[in-house]
Formats: C-alpha cells, sequence, structure tokens
C-alpha cells in the first residue's frame, strides 16, 4: 500500500509540475508583438495605394474594405497603364480587366475579361457578396456589373490607343520584362484584429489574345489568403503563375514554417525550374510575389530585379526594392 501511495503521490507531483511549467513556459515565449495594422502592395503605384488603404487600417477596419479601397485608386489613374482606366488594350485594341478578391473567411470573388467598367475590383467583390458564384467573365460579368449600378464607360485613353495603333504595324507580340510584364497591383493587409484580406487587379498583358485570362482573377494563382496562415499576391507573367498556382504555394510553404521571405523565394525558383524543364528561356519571363504572415512579417522575391513594393505599417509608407533571382533588368 505505501510503494502505491508513494507511486500516486509521485505520479501527483509530476502530473502538476507538467500542468503547470508548460503553462507558464508558453505565456511567457508567446509574447510576441504582432506588426498590425499592415499593408502590402505590389509596385511603386502601390505606394498612393497604400495610402487609401492605410486610412481604413489605422481607424480600426477591415482589411477587406482596405485592400478593395487601395486597389480602386490605381484602377482610376489613367497613367498607370496596366491596371484599369487607361490600361494597354489586347490585339484587337479592347480593354479587358481581371480581378479578385478575398477576405478572412475564404469568401472569393471574381472577374475576368471585364470591358467598359472601371472598377473590376469592387465588381469581383459584388460578386463573392452577392451571388452564388465566385467568378464572372465577358458579357456576363458585364451585364452583372450593370445590374449592380456601374455604369460603362470606354476605358482606352488617347495614349494607349496611340501605343496600340503602333503595335499593329508590326503586331509582335513579345513582352518586356517589368514593362508589359508589368501589369498587376496586388495588395495584401492585415488589419488591428488581426484579420488578414487580399486583392488584385489588372489589364493584362499589353496585346494579349482578345481572351486570354491571366493569374489575376483566379484564386489560388495571383491571390491567395488563409486567415491561420497569412496571405500572398503575384504579378508579372500570368500564364507561369499559374502553373505553379504560385500563390496558394507561397501561402502552403508558411504553413510549413517557411517564413514570408523564404516563402517567395522557394515559389519562385519552382516556376525557374518549370521553366527551364520546358525548354524555354527566363530572358522575357517575370514573376514575383510578395507575402505576409499573421505575426505582420512579410517578404518578397521575384525572376528579374527591378520588381519593387510598397509597405505601410507603424514606420510608415516605402518602397522596398525586391530581392531577385537575376540581376536588374529595367
Amino acid at each position: 500500500m505505501g510503494s502505491r501511495r508513494s507511486f500516486l503521490q509521485k505520479l501527483g507531483l509530476g502530473t502538476l509540475a507538467v500542468s503547470v511549467l508548460p503553462k507558464f513556459a508558453i505565456s511567457e515565449s508567446s509574447i510576441i508583438k504582432i506588426n498590425k495594422p499592415i499593408v502590402l502592395s505590389t509596385w511603386d503605384f502601390g505606394l498612393k495605394a497604400n495610402e487609401e488603404a492605410w486610412q481604413i487600417l489605422s481607424n480600426g477596419g477591415r482589411a477587406l474594405d482596405a485592400v478593395e479601397k487601395g486597389v480602386r485608386l490605381t484602377e482610376a489613374d489613367p497613367s498607370e497603364r496596366s491596371v484599369g482606366y487607361g490600361g494597354r488594350p489586347d490585339r484587337d485594341g479592347k480593354v479587358t480587366l481581371d480581378a479578385c478578391i478575398m477576405d478572412e473567411h475564404a469568401n472569393i470573388g471574381s472577374v475576368a475579361a471585364l470591358q467598359n467598367i472601371k472598377h473590376p475590383i469592387s465588381v469581383a467583390r459584388a460578386v463573392m457578396e452577392k451571388t452564388p458564384h465566385v467568378m464572372l467573365v465577358g458579357e456576363g460579368a458585364l451585364q452583372f456589373a450593370k445590374s449592380q449600378g456601374y455604369k460603362e464607360e470606354n476605358l482606352l485613353t488617347e495614349e494607349s490607343e496611340k501605343e496600340w495603333k503602333e503595335w499593329l504595324k508590326t503586331s509582335k507580340y513579345e513582352p518586356i520584362v517589368n514593362i508589359e510584364n508589368h501589369d498587376t497591383i496586388g495588395m495584401i493587409a492585415l488589419d488591428a484584429n488581426g484579420n488578414l484580406s487580399g486583392a488584385c487587379t489588372t489589364s493584362g498583358m499589353a496585346f494579349k489574345m482578345h481572351g486570354r485570362v491571366g493569374d489575376s482573377p483566379i484564386i489560388g494563382a495571383g491571390l491567395y489568403v488563409d486567415n491561420e496562415i497569412g496571405a500572398a499576391t503575384a504579378t508579372g507573367h500570368g500564364e507561369e503563375v499559374i502553373r505553379t498556382v504560385g500563390s496558394h504555394l507561397v501561402v502552403e510553404l508558411m504553413r510549413q514554417g517557411h517564413s514570408p521571405q523564404k516563402a517567395c523565394e522557394v515559389a519562385v525558383k519552382r516556376i525557374i525550374k518549370f521553366t527551364q524543364n520546358r525548354g524555354k528561356s527566363l530572358d522575357n519571363i517575370q514573376v514575383g510575389f510578395i507575402a505576409l504572415n499573421k505575426r505582420g512579417e512579410y517578404g518578397a522575391y521575384c525572376i528579374h530585379g527591378g520588381f519593387n513594393y510598397a509597405k505601410y505599417d507603424a514606420k510608415g509608407n516605402e518602397l522596398i526594392k525586391g530581392k531577385s533571382y537575376l540581376k536588374s533588368n529595367g
């Protein structure tokens, strides 16, 4: 009996020690300062877009509202030639727009090959919130946009039309890294409540075939958000991003324990491997990712140098040069 009592006492003390110490250790080690709110966006036009998003984030607003507001600014700017109004047309002279949006609950909405509507990102959000579908394309997307009160307008500016007519003289499709490939604004944000959302919008590759759709409106390719892990968005040659479901890949790499920076690097190197395995050159292929995790840590990586991204957090708004696999090309 004594030995049994002694055993139980030892067991009780051991259990007590195990039950108390880990909790103490966890409480001590879990005091990690989360960098929130924070918003990231692709390219130098992301600086102005971030300012719009920050107006919402800095007042405790939702990341979803912030990313929509942020990219709408770029969509409406005719001087930004790869997004929205003033975007470069396809080879038929038509400006067709693609966009998608994703919130912290894995709600998603997307439009592709949408014409004559300045803000495809807001139409994508309406698809998410007001339809049983996740993606509308072409004429159907336009009909839906009009049903939601969006007005048709000509998105082909005089400057874009002039470029298109000049291109028609040769009709040679030869994307230039960081110019024609500089084609998207992707934005991801973590709000003060610790929730993530993202948005992605583009007019796509300049002088593409009519009907071509890239990665930007495809959830998992151009954008992906997992509120338990992080978010990622892509820019560049959409066909290559689709081939690896790139943004989803970045988030899954973060799930496996990679930092946002390392996850972007691994994803880009996989695209490079796939490209080389197909006997293709990297000369005219640019892909870049930006990523953000739940702690507010972030990173970016691309194939060619010349890619940059904007970051806005409590330290301010700044443009950051993305790390690259190859040297600067533009």
